[in-house]
């Protein structure tokens, strides 16, 4: 299964987010990602309006979590932020065309290999993806911190 940008972009700038653990602006996590900023305004816009992301203009202004790192379940962010839930054309029943739907036995197998993929990824929080060592590796990174 792929993930589309917007998807791991929505993952990155909740890492973050979660790693700074206070206001940011949309040109820090640009610059730590080395991802253009174009981008990632509609992925802030999205989890905003979504409320994973609060934002606040003017000066004092910036990004920050709308939630807690530990409320924050990773598949449902993937499943909110992918734009095509459907792997294959027969999972779409409006616009299958596939003359052996019905007597083929790879949809079932899709279908339980896809529930297995969100269930994996509905028992991570983001808490779960920036803790321990490895948090602390990607604050270092990506905060520019000893």
């Amino acid at each position: 299964m792929r993930l589309s940008l917007f998807t791991d972009y929505s993952l990155r700038v909740l890492m973050f987010a979660a790693l700074k653990a206070e206001m940011f602006s949309l040109s820090e996590v640009a610059a730590a990602y080395d991802i253009s900023r174009h981008h990632l305004v509609k992925v802030v816009n999205y989890l905003a309006k979504l409320g994973y992301l609060e934002t606040r203009r003017g000066r004092g202004g910036g990004i920050v979590l709308g939630m807690k790192p530990e409320d924050i379940r990773i598949g449902m962010v993937v499943r909110r932020t992918e734009d095509t839930p459907f792997i294959v054309e027969c999972f779409d029943a409006q616009h299958n065309t596939c003359p052996i739907n019905g007597s083929c036995r790879l949809k079932g197998a899709l279908a339980q290999a896809v529930n297995a993929f969100y269930e994996t990824l509905d028992r991570q929080t983001l808490r779960d993806l920036v803790a321990g060592n490895e948090g602390t590796a990607m604050k270092q990174r990506l905060l520019k911190q000893p």
